[in-house]
């Protein structure tokens, strides 16, 4: 209820100072930046004041790390239960296992926010020194950390130096990055750790293989091979992420990168990040737990383990992992149908990649909801709906669903 309320408070300065005049634009919009979706219903950014471009900037830093994790870093907690402190946490934590950095959970999110201030103080200095004007770097900088999407020019990043867009590729990629990686390697006594985690390694050698194909796949389509890697890298990186940035109409691209950036959309960034999407984590123990069905099969009487980090995954971690995945596909599959009833004419992909986009928290879908287009043509219901799916997929599916639990099955 918390991001319900915050998200329907966050609203009302664009509808007080009249740059987005109906409430439900509104609400459209504060839900798309706390959620870090990124997702539009503007036809022209550029006509809002700083004051709203700030605002709906800022929405991505706070939503990025979760609006709990900060009241847990920053607010005294009344309860002496950690079990309840430690179930606030998970409400708004992505990933299939949520844990603690150290004993102490208010201590915990302290740390991370902290990496996150860091990192984000980072890579404002770094846009500063490159040429950007200080309200575009707060505010993409803002965007980045969040893996929200949101900018404050029409064409979002193109009209970018490369110089800038090359800073901005790399700290979405970051962002992108399980915080335990940096734990480990700012204030963990065993600096390699962080490159031994398996989510980790994974997270690049996804990005690498897509970065490699796509520019193979694009480098027609640029002036040279330097300018397709370029733009090859910023997409994969903002996708991937689930950040929603972009220097080119990837629209436009050959179908190959079209799917491939689709597929990465479902992917997702790692767990314990900033980005959306099913995370990497999640699908590694899909695929382990797959190898291990199908290994039972040949071998019945066989007996096997799946490991992550050199550490076994407990039955119960995969058990939740697959029903997770159970649950989005069947939200998933709901939604595009309702979306579908309510906006019949708009097309299959426009339809399929706009559930996609906000269910996944990534902001620019494919067609009419594509990176040089915007959500505004959408119906009232289909908005909604959309709004529902934000929420669902940055909430991690469950807290969402418990508000249609009956009252009588909750005890």
């Amino acid at each position: 209820m918390v991001w319900i309320v915050i998200s329907m408070c966050g609203a009302l300065p664009f509808v007080v100072c009249g740059d987005i005049p109906k409430y439900s634009d509104a609400l459209f919009e504060t839900v798309s930046g706390f959620t870090t979706t990124g997702s539009s219903i503007l036809t022209d950014v550029e006509a809002l004041s700083h004051a709203s471009l700030f605002w709906r900037s800022f929405t991505h830093w706070v939503g990025g790390m979760g609006v709990i994790v900060l009241v847990l870093a920053i607010m005294p907690m009344r309860s002496r239960r950690m079990g309840s402190q430690m179930h606030l946490m998970r409400a708004e934590s992505p990933g299939p296992v949520v844990g603690k950095l150290v004993p102490k959970i208010r201590d915990t999110a302290k740390i991370l926010y902290m990496i996150y201030l860091g990192i984000t103080v980072t890579e404002i200095v770094l846009l500063l020194i490159a040429g950007m004007p200080l309200f575009d770097t707060l505010c993409l900088s803002f965007g980045t950390a969040g893996t929200g999407g949101f900018g404050v020019l029409g064409d979002s990043i193109a009209s970018y130096p490369v110089l800038q867009q090359a800073i901005i590729t790399i700290f979405m990629i970051l962002f992108g990055v399980n915080f335990n990686a940096y734990f480990y390697l700012f204030l963990g006594k065993d600096k390699k750790e962080a490159f031994r985690l398996t989510e980790v390694r994974w997270y690049f050698a996804i990005i690498a293989f897509s970065i490699v194909t796509i520019t193979i796949n694009i480098h027609g389509l640029f002036e040279n091979i330097f300018m397709a890697f370029h733009h090859a890298a910023f997409q994969v990186g903002s996708i991937i992420t689930t950040t929603g940035y972009a220097t080119a109409d990837f629209d436009l691209w050959p179908q190959y990168s079209r799917c491939l950036l689709v597929i990465i959309m479902f992917i997702g960034a790692c767990a314990g990040s900033t980005g959306g999407g099913i995370k990497v984590s999640r699908i590694i123990i899909l695929l382990k737990a797959s190898g291990r069905e199908i290994y039972h099969y040949l071998h019945p009487r066989s007996v096997t383990t799946i490991r992550m980090d050199n550490k076994p995954v407990e039955q119960e971690t995969v058990r939740s992992v697959v029903m997770y995945v159970g649950v989005y596909a069947v939200i998933f599959t709901t939604s595009v149908l309702a979306v579908a009833f309510f906006d019949s004419g708009q097309s299959l992909e426009t339809i399929f990649t706009a559930v996609a986009a906000t269910f996944n928290n990534i902001g620019p879908g494919l067609s009419a909801v594509g990176p040089t287009a915007n959500f505004s043509a959408l119906s009232l219901p289909t908005k909604y709906i959309l709004m529902f799916d934000m929420l669902a997929g940055r909430l991690e599916l469950y807290p969402m669903l418990l508000l249609f639990y009956p009252q009588r099955l909750r005890h």
